[in-house]
C-alpha cells in the first residue's frame, strides 16, 4: 500500500561528519553533499519512491527526510531455501539500506576509508498517519537546524531512551499507540 515514512539515520557514534550549524543553519561539508546527493539519487533510481526538497535535512550526525513509496514492493519469485535472507526490494528497509550503502561508499572513497562504518545499524521510521502529523514533521525538518543545540541526537544531549515520539500526532478516536 502506498505510504509516507519519516525516516532518521545517524551517524555510528553519533559523528559529526556531515558539517555543522552556524546561526541556525546547516553548513554542510563534502560528505554532507554526498549524503544530500545520495537521497535525491535514491528516487531517481526507484520508480516506487518520491522523495521532495521540503521533506529533508542534512544534519552534522544524521538526517531526517520523508521517504513515500508509491507502490507495493514486487513480490520475489519464489526465493530459494539456500539464497541468503533479504529485504524485499522496493521495500523501506532496502530502499533506506541501499542510500547508506551507496553514501557509505562515496565518503569512504573520498576520505581514504574502505569499508568503515559511517552510519548506525539500522534506522528510525514512523509511519506518516495523518495530514496533521505530516505537517508537525515537515515543520520540524526544516526548523531542526535551529533546535540544533537541544537536539536530542546532538553528540552533547543524546541518551539512548530519547525518542522522537513527540512528534505524534493524537488521531480523532484517541491517542496513536505504536
Amino acid at each position: 500500500m502506498p505510504a509516507g515514512y519519516f525516516v532518521t539515520v545517524c551517524t555510528v557514534d553519533r559523528e559529526p561528519l556531515f558539517g555543522t550549524v552556524v546561526g541556525g543553519a546547516v553548513q554542510v561539508n563534502r560528505f554532507g553533499e554526498i549524503v544530500r546527493e545520495e537521497w535525491f539519487r535514491t528516487a531517481q533510481l526507484r520508480r516506487n519512491v518520491l522523495l521532495l526538497e521540503e521533506e529533508f535535512v542534512v544534519m552534522p550526525n544524521h538526517v531526517h527526510g520523508i521517504v513515500w513509496l508509491t507502490e507495493d514492493p514486487p513480490a520475489d519469485a519464489s526465493p530459494s531455501e539456500q539464497a541468503v535472507p533479504r529485504l524485499p526490494a522496493g521495500s523501506l528497509g532496502a530502499v533506506v539500506g541501499a542510500f547508506k550503502a551507496a553514501a557509505a561508499r562515496r565518503i569512504n572513497r573520498e576520505r581514504g576509508t574502505p569499508g568503515a562504518p559511517v552510519w548506525q545499524r539500522n534506522f528510525w521510521e514512523r509511519i506518516v498517519r495523518s495530514d496533521r502529523e505530516l505537517e508537525r514533521i515537515r515543520q520540524y525538518i526544516v526548523e531542526n537546524p535551529l533546535r540544533w543545540q537541544e537536539d536530542s541526537l546532538h553528540p552533547g544531549r543524546w541518551t539512548p531512551s530519547e525518542a522522537l515520539d513527540f512528534l505524534v500526532v493524537p488521531s480523532e478516536d484517541g491517542p496513536s499507540t505504536s
